[in-house]
């Protein structure tokens, strides 16, 4: 593989996780709205913005690595990212903060995000070794 081959991957246009990673930070910057302004919750939607909209912040973010082994650092911060947005979905749903169908769709994006930031990185661990 090529130095730069990895780049690649997170530089085409329409690249699939950087689009899914920007729609949910979306998502997120709403749900923060709505638990701000009409549920007035204001700690754990503050959590949940920082660890959402990071997400996508880092994806972006790895298309600029200095080189594979960063690349890898930086989708691997992107994913302990989307693992704690799991968790505080998950508290704001069991503290009736939001609905099952607002939990289950955001849960659904959010585990989708996961599952490719996680084939990514072991494909690119595997052709680095």
């Amino acid at each position: 593989m090529e130095n730069y081959d990895y780049l690649i991957m997170l530089k085409q246009r329409d690249n699939i996780i950087l689009t899914k990673t920007e729609h949910f930070g979306d998502r997120i910057i709403k749900l923060y709205q709505y638990l701000t302004d009409v549920k007035h919750e204001y700690v754990m939607s503050k959590q949940i913005l920082r660890s959402g909209t990071s997400i996508g912040a880092n994806v972006a973010e790895s298309r600029n690595a200095q080189g594979p082994k960063d690349f890898i650092s930086k989708l691997n911060i992107a994913l302990k990212e989307a693992d704690e947005t799991h968790y505080w979905l998950g508290s704001l749903y069991r503290a009736d903060y939001m609905t099952q169908p607002q939990y289950e769709s955001m849960h659904s994006d959010n585990d989708e995000i996961i599952r490719i930031l996680t084939s990514i990185i072991k494909t690119m661990k595997e052709r680095n070794q």
